[in-house]
């Protein structure tokens, strides 16, 4: 499997990007992105086309620094990107999501990273759509979010390093050609940190594992590294394992993580609120259509309907205003503290859950036949619970947090 070749962007000079990511031409792609979702979803096959789409208009850099022929862009354009590229299909989005998380951390002047290794990732997404994502969790170690040490091993050998390792959940990697991998070094007291690895190098293999309930077209299969070789520098960010905690280090790193993590919970947000509201727009279509005989008239003029309708709204409603809130706040530059940032990404889940359940409710028997989308993005939206942090991990955090504050109050 190669890395996705694609199409040039706009020149840098067609920039700002910001001001050409405008409502009709996400609206295009939203639909043009439609019309093939339930193919990719029946097959599974990687959306290549949609990345060549994203990159004909310059969207897959937009995230990028402007210093580096990216747009540049605020988490407002971003999100707005995702939520239209997620409500036509939302595996696409997913993917994209990580690649704009990547470019975002690499963005920081604070960032680790080699700035040789920064500029051509960067560089890269903008001249070629190269894509880019982060390969942490593992069969034994699960996510390195629950703590614990990677098996992946990447031991010193002449002038570079060799990686030994078994990833799962890869998402993209049939059109990455980057990839972030999370080891420790071989050493007696080992670090922990990222080493950055091409795709197409020699050592790295796919196992096509991936047969998922949802998403079926992120392509989230499992990576075999075997005696893969790279450069001394392509150990961009190494530390000891206890300098990874999200309290560790200088107040800017604490800063940093806890914006990274906004960024990565309003993406996230933000993909699962698009998939309910195309629920939400089958539905309205269905209940406007659909005039049993026994009724003589569309279910839509029920007031049960209608009632459970505006329920849906004011789930979709309160989503809107949380997200809108969270991204206002981080492009600010307002601090958004790690606990509240889980809660957004608890309660907008659990809204756009809430919404395609409803929407099934509603529909019947109908909801949940293949040739109709709505049963797809039922799947789909069920997947929103598996991203990190988790809800057990998002609502022990924000328990402890207001029972210590009640303690220190008392």
């Amino acid at each position: 499997m190669s890395a996705l070749p694609l199409r040039r962007p706009p020149a840098a000079n067609e920039y700002p990007l910001a001001a050409a990511v405008d409502a009709a031409l996400l609206a295009r792609l939203s639909a043009q992105f439609a019309t093939t979702a339930a193919d990719h979803d029946r097959s599974g096959a990687f959306p290549r086309e949609n990345f060549e789409a994203l990159q004909s208009h310059g969207l897959i850099g937009l995230v990028a620094p402007a210093a580096y022929g990216g747009g540049g862009v605020s988490l407002a354009t971003a999100r707005r990107v995702i939520a239209a590229v997620a409500r036509g299909e939302p595996a696409t989005a997913l993917i994209l999501t990580m690649t704009y998380l990547q470019h975002h951390a690499l963005a920081r002047s604070d960032t680790r990273w080699p700035p040789q290794l920064r500029e051509r990732v960067l560089r890269d997404a903008v001249a070629r759509g190269a894509l880019i994502n982060a390969l942490r969790v593992e069969p034994a170690l699960g996510s390195p979010a629950r703590g614990g040490l990677p098996a992946t091993i990447a031991r010193r050998e002449g002038s570079g390093w060799k990686i030994d390792g078994h990833k799962l959940y890869t998402t993209g990697i049939e059109g990455l050609s980057w990839l972030a991998v999370w080891a420790r070094t071989d050493d007696a007291a080992p670090r922990t940190g990222v080493f950055l690895v091409p795709r197409n190098a020699p050592g790295v293999r796919v196992i096509a594992s991936w047969d998922h309930l949802g998403l079926r077209a992120s392509g989230s299969h499992e990576v075999v590294f075997e005696n893969v070789a790279i450069e001394l520098d392509h150990a961009v960010d190494l530390r000891a394992p206890a300098d990874w905690a999200p309290d560790a280090g200088s107040q800017t790193d604490i800063d940093a993580h806890a914006t990274q993590q906004a960024w990565m919970t309003v993406l996230l947000g933000s993909l699962y609120d698009a998939v309910a509201q195309a629920a939400r727009d089958w539905l309205v279509g269905f209940l406007n259509q659909r005039a049993p005989g026994s009724l003589g008239a569309p279910l839509a003029s029920l007031p049960r309907v209608q009632e459970h309708v505006g329920e849906i709204e004011a789930l979709l409603r309160s989503n809107r205003v949380l997200l809108d809130d969270a991204t206002r706040a981080v492009d600010e530059g307002r601090a958004q503290p790690a606990t509240d940032s889980g809660l957004l990404k608890y309660t907008v889940t659990s809204n756009a859950i809430r919404t395609v359940e409803l929407a099934l409710q509603l529909s019947g028997n109908h909801g949940l036949a293949r040739q109709n989308p709505l049963e797809r993005h039922y799947r789909d939206v069920l997947c929103s619970r598996i991203h990190t942090p988790q809800n057990d991990a998002i609502l022990i955090m924000a328990g402890k947090r207001a029972l210590q504050s009640s303690g220190a109050a008392a």
